[in-house]
């Protein structure tokens, strides 16, 4: 059984976070809490990553 989902979208990371919120709010979800990988291994570990968030 898998749980995880992926998909490629024609768009940049910035304008693909914000169509996820919006169409997560439309379906009446929110985001509890996120994470910005990037930032964090940057910040703690001092290493440059991707743009990714959990």
């Amino acid at each position: 059984m898998s749980y995880y989902f992926s998909k490629v979208l024609d768009t940049s990371f910035d304008e693909a976070i914000d169509k996820v919120t919006k169409e997560l709010k439309e379906e009446g979800f929110g985001i509890l809490t996120e994470i910005d990988v990037k930032e964090t291994f940057k910040k703690k570990l001092d290493l440059d990553f991707r743009k990714y968030r959990i």
